[in-house]
């Protein structure tokens, strides 16, 4: 990334495609693009957390990122855990090599989030074969790609997934948008017209596409989420390094406490992000179990399915506050393109865009935790005490019982209905957030600094929550139990005050001293 990518970006913003493919070829030759796959096709058969650091690294240049997202999560995930054992052979070595470069083609102009609304079709030939025809939108790596996993209905009724090569009759790709942020990353529509496809390029079976856009969604907001945390990391350390060398009133805007709250902000909220993805990939290799396979990995974002979506938001929104704030530590200069901080500004807003949607992935949290569950919270008072004195334990306590409290009252409430209860779903989901990212940095915090980290989040979440739950409960109750479900959560929260200033102090003071973000 220092030495390739970063000195690129000029000719990847000029739409230089070529440069974009070199860059994915001399990855390829590190074995970046196969951190996932298994050996016997190319690839170097590597844990989630080896991936999870290689996605951070590269979230150093969001337009790459983006690109090699595309390759590496979007184009060779869905190939890994739904291709048959021949097209596994014929398209993973070259996708890994870089010899073929992937894109994913879900999204039409009139369904994005509801992706089963596509309009897309498919027509099955007496040979077996099919013609595929309709308009894809918002293709990353559209302008260039040689291959497609392209979603469409057979015979307007059985969402499938297909595997489409540019080279096939009928395939062509539009202009580029012209786009708010990432510039040097190729989205273009995908066009089909009769687009001739052979039998044997399914993928997945007939009728079962929505098993591989939804499993592949979930590791894409996996690896989303890593490229936001590698870029806020990166951006946390050029806002510290500007604040140092930027004079007002005679002094470095470094010293000023408006700016270390700033920067202290941004590396607590980034904290609590990373605790949470290097906790999910400690999920997924422990239910992967060694293994590097298809079905494996399936499994594993089956079961982490939540847990993708909750990193998904958090990382994508952290990185959203750091940029923002690193714009304004940067003042005049962060809004003019003389400086960085305006395109890391432009390119991190479609985060919360991609993946699905932050709003759909906050329907989806609480509604499968309520699923899986069963609609059965018990709802028991916090007991936990840290023998160190800490407070933290008694805001986590106070947390989790109130999201117990929710869902419990929100299950009771709708039941079935739950899921569509759009006024409950998003608190809920906040909160849902809020507890794990808290319990992922309490049970990371080993050493003063981290414990600054981890206390100052958990303390600032305790509050967002306790204002959640207040919301949620009056979008399900009304009158005397309204009112004795808010004292409920009231008594809830009611713990010792933390002093939070010295220790945001202490976190700005060591990213200023290091010049770059501390738990790197």
């Amino acid at each position: 990334m220092e030495n390739e990518v970063l000195p690129a970006n000029p000719r990847l913003e000029q739409k230089d495609w070529g440069c974009a493919r070199e860059l994915l070829v001399k990855c390829a030759e590190l074995g970046l693009l196969g951190t996932d796959v298994p050996e016997e096709y190319g690839g170097l058969a590597m844990d989630k957390v080896s991936s999870l650091i290689v996605g951070e690294a590269v979230g150093r240049l969001a337009s790459f990122a983006t690109i090699f997202g595309a390759q590496t999560g979007l184009s060779i995930t869905p190939l890994l855990c739904f291709a048959t054992p021949e097209q596994k052979e014929k398209y993973l070595p070259r996708m890994v090599s870089g010899e073929l470069l992937g894109a994913y083609a879900l999204s039409e102009s009139g369904s994005g989030s509801d992706a089963l609304g596509a309009k897309a079709r498919a027509t099955r030939q007496a040979d077996g074969s099919f013609l595929l025809s309709g308009e894809k939108m918002w293709i990353t790596s559209g302008g260039f790609a040689d291959v497609f996993t392209v979603f469409a209905k057979v015979d307007g009724e059985a969402f499938t997934a297909f595997i489409v090569e540019r080279v096939f009759p009928g395939v062509a790709t539009g202009k580029e948008e012209h786009k708010l942020g990432l510039h040097g990353s190729s989205t273009t529509p995908l066009l089909l017209q009769d687009a001739h496809v052979p039998p044997e390029n399914v993928l997945g079976q007939v009728g079962k596409g929505h098993k591989v856009a939804f499993n592949v969604l979930n590791y894409g907001r996996f690896k989303l989420g890593a490229m936001c945390s590698g870029g806020a990391r990166f951006i946390i350390g050029e806002a510290a390094r500007y604040a140092l060398q930027r004079r007002q009133f005679g002094r470095p805007i470094a010293e000023f406490g408006a700016i270390r709250y700033k920067l202290a902000e941004m590396i607590v909220r980034q904290y609590a992000a990373e605790s949470m993805l290097y906790r999910i990939a400690g999920l997924l290799d422990g239910s992967m179990a060694g293994r590097h396979d298809g079905d494996a990995l399936l499994s594993a974002l089956e079961e982490y399915a939540i847990e993708a979506s909750i990193v998904k938001v958090a990382a994508s929104e952290t990185l959203d506050y750091v940029v923002d704030e690193n714009v304004q530590i940067h003042g005049g200069n962060g809004f003019v393109r003389d400086y960085d901080a305006e395109r890391h500004y432009r390119d991190a807003r479609v985060n919360r865009i991609f993946e699905g949607t932050n709003e759909i992935n906050r329907l989806l949290i609480p509604g499968m935790l309520v699923k899986r569950a069963s609609g059965r919270f018990a709802v028991e008072a916090g007991s936990r005490r840290p023998e160190d004195g800490r407070p933290d334990g008694e805001s986590l306590d106070a947390m989790k019982t109130a999201a117990r409290l929710v869902l419990s009252t929100a299950a009771e409430k709708f039941g079935d209905k739950f899921g569509e209860q759009q006024f409950v779903l998003l608190p809920a989901a906040d909160i849902l957030i809020d507890v794990f990212a808290a319990d992922s940095a309490m049970a990371r915090a080993k050493g003063n600094l981290h414990e600054a980290a981890a206390t100052v989040f958990v303390n600032d979440a305790a509050d967002r929550v306790e204002v959640a739950a207040r919301t949620a409960l009056a979008a399900m109750l009304d009158g005397s139990e309204l009112e004795s479900a808010v004292r409920t959560v009231r008594d809830m929260f009611n713990r010792r005050p933390v002093k939070t200033a010295h220790l945001r102090d202490e976190l700005a003071a060591a990213a200023l001293s290091l010049g770059h973000y501390p738990f790197a």
